[in-house]
């Protein structure tokens, strides 16, 4: 199939070329990267989604959240789509990627559509294509885009680099949990989101979300917030509680932003920012190539050998890179 075809497909919202377009941009080889390239440059031009981040603890219930959320929304008539990373083992490279069976309600909606990928041990949270699958989601004709992370962690403010609204996930705690999340990765937070409020747990989530939101009032104010965000929220993904609360403060974000240029900004920084990401990694992968990868394997045996140091052999690896 050209890419013209190709393309024209995937505007048309079939789901089979999306699946497979998606494979294509994750796809390591050489020929099919091209064949990615050339697709996302056709289509390039089209309607913007509203990328919505999500990052969480484990065991917060990302997966119940995601359901219950993207059923509320394809109730109103929203499209939505669901970038799921999971994580990758280091011995083997494999990934679970379970996230349709824990999403069984949702990945039968035909307004959604569900795809999980390999992190690859990638940093982040999110896997490296990421952001070109969220490109061909939003050419499919989704209106939300959800990208769930692979847990939270400070790396996993990488998230906040291809998403219009990031959302924090936490279940009711304590001193404990408000210092096991940093303040990185509440910084980039737009809502944290208490779920589990219901039940016997939920005086306890009512006591998070007043932790939080103290300690989201000592944070420096960000230029492309009104006065009253970030803030956080308790939810209920079981009980389908507080959700609806926490797409009106979606949309009162993302319309706020956009009268103030904010949105538009913001798209631009993360373009120039995912422009500098692929040459680290272009640059990165240049150096498992001849001759390069004979040089950093001679100069790591003379750096285990303690002949040299590793940041004199990192300085004399990146001097041959510069005359070459």
């Amino acid at each position: 199939m050209d890419t013209t075809e190709r393309a024209r497909l995937i505007r048309a919202g079939d789901r089979r070329a999306l699946a497979r377009a998606i494979t294509l941009v994750e796809s390591a080889r050489a020929d099919h990267r091209t064949e990615a390239l050339a697709l996302l440059d056709a289509l390039r031009s089209g309607p913007q989604a509203l990328r919505i981040g999500l990052s969480g603890t484990p065991g917060v219930g990302k997966s119940t959240f995601i359901e219950t959320f993207g059923l509320m929304l394809t109730a109103q008539g929203l499209k939505v789509a669901v970038l799921a990373v999971d994580p990758s083992s280091t011995r083997s490279g494999g990934s679970i990627l379970g996230d349709k069976t824990r999403m069984e309600r949702l990945s039968r909606d035909p307004n959604a559509f569900i795809r999980p990928s390999p992190s690859q041990s990638q940093l982040g949270g999110v896997a490296r294509r990421t952001r070109e699958a969220v490109a061909l989601c939003e050419a499919a004709g989704f209106d939300i885009v959800l990208i769930e992370t692979v847990g939270v962690g400070q790396s996993e403010t990488v998230v906040a680099e291809l998403s219009d609204i990031f959302l924090l996930l936490l279940a009711p705690a304590g001193g404990d949990e408000l210092q096991g999340v940093k303040r990185g990765i509440m910084e980039m937070a737009d809502l944290i989101l208490v779920n589990k409020a219901d039940g016997d747990l939920k005086p306890a989530a009512l006591r998070t979300v007043a932790d939080y939101s103290g300690a989201l009032h000592l944070l420096r104010r960000r230029p492309q917030d009104p006065k009253d965000f970030p803030k956080a929220l308790p939810v209920s993904a079981l009980a389908d509680e507080g959700l609806a609360q926490a797409w009106d403060e979606m949309r009162t974000l993302t319309a706020w932003r956009k009268a103030h240029g904010h949105w538009d900004r913001t798209r631009a920084a993360q373009a120039r920012h995912w422009f500098q990401e692929e040459v680290r990694q272009g640059l990165l992968a240049a150096l498992t190539r001849e001759p390069q990868k004979g040089l950093m394997t001679s100069l790591g045996a003379r750096v285990a050998a303690g002949d040299l140091t590793p940041e004199a052999a990192a300085a004399e690896m990146l001097g041959l890179l510069g005359r070459s």
